[in-house]
């Protein structure tokens, strides 16, 4: 017999979200691994609000919605509210009730200048690593670094003299603007919408972009992402950023390895590891300069001698793995903020989500 298509709306609600999601989905285990972290971390919110007045949206909420972005490519806060307002899965995630409602998008704004204030990102990275059931998967030995563009919110058309005599772009939306015959650089120009973002190209037959840089340090055990920082671009940023990740990164002293690609043979930041105690498992870079003389590598026969570096030069190039993560999944090919702060600081979380997406793959027990 074949059923009526009879719309009937129930006036009460018996289910709750935790019955409608099974209990063998993947959101489980990294619900688990990040409720943990939350936990860590209610210090550190308990001192970015204020001890009187209206209670606020409570913060580990609103981390678990910005993860939630992060994890389904939802495109917008806006959009990630309307589907908070009607997807049960992501009302469990969050911490919401069935018939909670959802709040305004103009929370996340609010709000995100106290999270930032605070470096919750970081915070919460560091979190996760600290776990009992992460520590046995990271090594302590074996690094690697890199460094990406991150494309910044801001066009071309923005990029103008800073003396203020460059005309701006013509009528309309998208008006007309033409720069033949006009030379710019970042000492003579500056986007008027991203102050911060600075014109670079991450190689020879690339176009130049508005960018910042995003730096991580991977260990080589895992894969898993234990240090990352946003700076403005520059042919320098990938070498200091990665010597300021070392420094802060590193417990001790003892003798690590650091695996990097070939825009890292260079004598000075090559010396600057021998001086941490850090032995440098660069590629070498030995292309012809223009006079047709092959260029001299910094890394030499003590560090090529061992089959160590072999494997090093091998698994380095898994650091790819959490650019090309965070670029597609997690929206951050062209970052969607202005400054340096704020992009660094979503950096951070999309990499941190990145680790929580990981984690349960490598230990599911």
């Amino acid at each position: 017999m074949r059923g009526t298509d009879d719309r009937s709306e129930e006036l009460f609600s018996y289910v709750s979200c935790e019955a409608r999601v099974p209990a063998e989905h993947p959101l489980r285990p990294i619900r688990a691994i990040v409720d943990e972290a939350l936990e860590v971390l209610s210090p550190e919110f308990a001192g970015l609000y204020a001890s009187v007045g209206r209670p606020s949206i409570p913060p580990e909420k609103l981390l678990r919605a910005l993860l939630l972005q992060a994890f389904y490519s939802v495109r917008s806060e806006r959009q990630l509210m309307e589907q908070l307002d009607y997807n049960l899965l992501f009302r469990w995630f969050v911490g919401l009730s069935m018939d909670a409602a959802v709040w305004d998008v103009t929370v996340f704004t609010k709000n995100r200048d106290r999270l930032l204030d605070g470096e919750v990102a970081a915070k919460f990275m560091a979190a996760v690593l600290s776990q009992s059931r992460v520590k046995k998967l990271l090594s302590d030995e074996h690094f690697s670094v890199d460094g990406t563009l991150i494309e910044a919110w801001a066009s071309m058309k923005s990029f103008r003299p800073k003396d203020g005599t460059g005309d701006p772009p013509g009528p309309g939306r998208n008006g007309e603007r033409s720069f033949r015959g006009e030379k710019r650089t970042n000492e003579t120009h500056a986007s008027v919408t991203d102050p911060e973002a600075k014109l670079y190209r991450k190689g020879d037959g690339q176009s130049s972009k508005l960018a910042f840089m995003g730096h991580i340090l991977m260990e080589n055990r895992s894969g898993l992402v234990v240090a990352a920082r946003l700076t403005q671009a520059s042919g320098t940023a990938e070498r200091e950023a990665a010597l300021a990740m070392l420094d802060s990164h590193r417990p001790g002293r003892e003798r690590i390895t650091l695996g990097a690609d070939k825009a890292y043979d260079v004598t000075p930041f090559v010396e600057a590891l021998r001086e941490r105690h850090v032995t440098p498992h660069i590629a070498i870079d030995g292309h012809a300069t223009k006079t047709g003389k092959q260029r001299k590598t910094a890394i030499d026969r003590r560090t090529t001698r061992h089959a160590g570096y072999t494997v090093s030069q091998r698994v380095r190039k898994r650091i790819e793995e959490p650019f090309g993560w965070i670029k597609t999944v997690a929206q951050l090919r062209k970052t969607r903020h202005r400054g340096t702060r704020r992009v660094g600081w979503m950096f951070t979380l999309a990499l941190a989500a990145y680790n929580v997406i990981r984690i349960p793959k490598l230990a599911p027990a």
